[in-house]
């Protein structure tokens, strides 16, 4: 491997680094106002934060409408959220 290709790799994985470094952040209470926690309608890695057991936080959650990953959406607007069948809740589902 030559120099521009070692410096090239490590810019990449610089990058990548910081994506997941800023996707792994909780949302802060500033962020949350005027929103509410949906659950069962982020798709795989989509959801903003603690997607149950076994995840850490934003972008962990294993399959698409994780029942207990939510995604942050507008106050009052969850639980009339229908994502390609799947209906939000504001409490965590099973499934």
């Amino acid at each position: 491997m030559n120099r521009n290709s070692a410096a090239l790799a490590l810019a990449g994985s610089l990058a990548a680094a910081l994506t997941t470094a800023a996707f792994a952040t909780p949302m802060t209470a500033e962020q949350m106002k005027g929103n509410e926690k949906c659950y069962g309608i982020a798709l795989a890695g989509q959801n903003d934060c603690a997607a149950g057991p076994g995840t850490t936080c934003a972008g962990t959650s294993t399959m698409d409408y994780q029942g207990n990953a939510w995604k942050a959406v507008p106050a009052g607007t969850c639980t009339s959220m229908d994502v390609n069948g799947h209906m939000g809740s504001l409490e965590p589902m099973k499934g």
